[in-house]
């Protein structure tokens, strides 16, 4: 839902791009840039937390993360995913990324 979110914030500070620079109404863009910038950051910290739990390498992570910057990426990634079964939790019980950052936190004390 956040990607498909921040696609669609993307398209609109796309357009109120074209309304800045094409009849010099620059409103469009304060807003709209604020709401995308928003979006965006939810996007890249959502991926953040989700990339463990669902047992991501770091590829597909470093993917989710790029796709944040060119427009529309992100539905491309977020179907890409989904097609690979990359949005389920899967059934393991082998430790996720956090877990191991946790294990490791705590030995070190």
């Amino acid at each position: 839902m956040v990607a498909i979110a921040e696609a669609f914030s993307w398209a609109g500070l796309l357009v109120a791009m074209a309304f800045k620079y094409g009849l010099g109404m620059p409103l469009g863009v304060t807003i709209m840039g604020s709401v995308h910038g928003a979006l965006f950051t939810a996007y890249v910290v959502t991926t953040l937390i989700v990339f463990s739990p669902l047992r991501w390498r770091f590829w597909p992570l470093a993917f989710a993360l790029v796709a944040s910057v060119p427009p529309l990426a992100t539905v491309w990634f977020e179907r890409w995913a989904h097609r690979r079964g990359m949005l389920t939790e899967p059934d393991s019980d082998a430790p996720t990324f956090w877990g191991q950052v946790r294990y490791a936190l705590k030995e070190l004390n």
